[in-house]
């Protein structure tokens, strides 16, 4: 965070009164930033806040952040458009009591607001009963049980000429004179913030707001880039590429992730410091090539390591250091390169790589792939294990494991079909999400299993996991043991050898499966996986010196599930 003027920066109290504040609003210098949550108040609670003003009771103080900065804003506030400020101008940026100060504007204004539900609340309907005791609700809400011709609306109280006024009983004119001078004359506290950067003005909202949720960092950068010249809005960008992914069904990656890339690629560094100093015009630049690099890492996911949904990902982050070559490389890479950038994919994802301090680890990668990028294969430090034994020894299934989804990624790799017509699989983002998903089959049932006196931690195994459609687990094989319903998928599928060849179940003799041997089959396959895992790591002495053991980041990941 950049160093900041103490002196300058020390809040000053100030005052403001409610004519000042409605004109500041409706000309555009007090605004309200984007990451303020939506106004909730309801019209009963704003009356009772005016209430307040009227009774000349506290309402609480106004902290506003005056800057020239250009902040994502609100722009409409009931059926009011809020101007835009003149460039140059300062801008006073609520950071304390929003819902307060909307309250305020909604109400003397008599705003419609319309709510999530799709309902529209009318705060016009704000009346002051001119009959009430000082010690009663004074501005009320519903005129029920009350005489309505002691009662006046607030926006005609305020706004309401000589005619209107004088309309009322005289008994009540020294009333209407009273309440709406007090409220004219009402001095507001405000405490006004200047000459702090954004990431100073943030942590002040976030430490003001101690019950509420923090900003993100992506919240904070949405407020930072906003740029209204370039009509660049950071939050609508970041929709824009979640749009262009949701056809090929990778809408899942986080914010953090192009974030991550945008700063390796401006400073080398993805760390939240190194990020909030990124400057607006090198961020809005760079933008257009950092989306065409994720595409472009997206795409080379899908078709070169058919990995069809972004759910099977071992880690979204993963994104990050092949966004960052295809960045720097924008073409389909050479035979060296894919070579060395399947090894650096499938150690990441066997090695935990991204389970902790994503952040330093995604640096260290960038220097990885800088040397990818000239041809050279990097160094690791930390060892893989792909080993038959090592894949039955922790293989156990949890659909959020980076080492279970690598082996699980294996599996879509080889475009599994259906066992009974041999028709392509549909894998889906919204069934992988859990362990029990519609995609994820045991080829020897639990329930089988578990009959057979087998315990749940040798049943739920990846090894046992076959990517099916929902159709075949409900109502074809349910509890079945293999021999029963593969013995019915033979007679309706004559490709049923090859169709199981896409699961990586070369030899059903041989898996065990027609004398419903689960240890043959689990040892089966896990020699395939491993077999497949051989023809895409490369071998490194980092491995040979730790074959047996873990890694810490593995460790780490696994203990997660214990």
């Amino acid at each position: 965070m950049e160093q900041v003027n103490l002196a300058l920066a020390l809040p000053v109290p100030t005052h403001s009164r409610y004519t000042t504040l409605l004109s500041d609003i409706e000309k555009g210098e007090i605004k309200i930033p984007q990451f303020q949550r939506d106004f909730v108040w309801s019209i009963q609670k704003s009356a009772a806040l005016i209430d307040s003003v009227i009774k000349a009771y506290p309402i609480g103080t106004f902290i506003f952040w005056d800057t020239k900065e250009r902040l994502r804003s609100v722009r409409d506030l009931g059926n009011v458009r809020l101007p835009e400020p003149k460039d140059g101008d300062v801008v006073s940026f609520v950071l304390g009591g929003q819902q307060r100060l909307t309250s305020l504007f909604a109400v003397l204004k008599g705003l419609k607001i319309g709510r999530d539900a799709g309902s529209v609340e009318d705060f016009s309907e704000v009346y002051v009963d001119l009959k009430a005791n000082p010690d009663e609700q004074i501005v009320i809400t519903d005129l029920t049980e009350k005489d309505a011709a002691a009662c006046i609306k607030l926006s005609d109280l305020l706004q309401g000429g000589l005619k209107k006024l004088s309309a009322y009983p005289e008994e009540f004119h020294p009333k209407l004179d009273e309440y709406k001078e007090r409220i004219q004359s009402y001095d507001f506290a405000i405490i006004r913030v200047r000459d702090v950067p954004i990431e100073v003005a943030t942590e002040i909202f976030t430490r003001i707001n101690v019950g509420g949720k923090p900003l993100s960092l992506f919240e904070i950068m949405v407020a930072k880039t906003y740029d209204e010249k370039r009509k660049f809005d950071l939050s609508e960008a970041f929709d824009d590429l979640i749009t262009s992914l949701t056809p090929v069904d990778y809408e899942t990656i986080s914010d953090a992730t192009i974030l991550q890339l945008v700063s390796l690629v401006l400073a080398g560094d993805c760390k939240k410091q190194a990020i909030l100093k990124l400057g607006k015009k090198d961020f809005i630049d760079v933008w257009p090539k950092a989306v065409d690099a994720i595409e472009r890492a997206v795409e080379y996911f899908r078709d070169t390591y058919r990995i069809p949904v972004s759910q099977l990902l071992p880690y979204n982050t993963l994104l990050v250091p092949f966004g960052y070559y295809f960045y720097h490389h924008p073409d389909k890479p050479d035979v060296p390169q894919r070579g060395l950038l399947e090894d650096f994919f499938w150690r990441c994802s066997l090695g935990g790589r991204y389970s902790s301090a994503v952040e330093s680890k995604l640096v260290q990668d960038m220097k990885r792939i800088d040397l990818i990028l000239k041809d050279q294969s990097p160094d690791y430090d930390w060892p893989i294990n792909a080993s038959p034994d090592f894949l039955i020894g922790n293989g156990w299934f949890n659909a959020g494991r980076s080492f279970v989804k690598a082996i699980l990624c294996l599996y879509a790799y080889h475009e599994p079909k259906s066992f009974n017509d041999n028709a392509k699989v549909n894998i889906q983002n919204n069934w992988l999400k859990q362990s029990n998903s519609k995609n994820y089959h045991h080829f020897f049932p639990r329930a089988y299993l578990a009959k057979e006196g087998v315990e749940e931690a040798r049943i739920n195994n990846v090894l046992n996991i076959t990517i099916v459609d929902d159709y075949l687990n409900k109502r074809k094989i349910r509890a079945r043991p293999p021999s029963d319903y593969m013995t019915e998928f033979r007679q309706g599928n004559s490709a049923l050898a090859a169709t199981m060849k896409t699961h990586l179940i070369d030899d059903l003799d041989g898996f065990g499966v027609w004398h419903d041997d689960y240890d043959q089959f689990v040892r089966a396959r896990a020699e395939a996986v491993s077999a497949e895992f051989g023809k895409r790591i490369i071998p490194r002495e980092v491995d040979k010196q730790n074959q047996a053991a873990r890694t810490d980041d593995f460790e780490e990941e696994m203990s997660t599930f214990e």
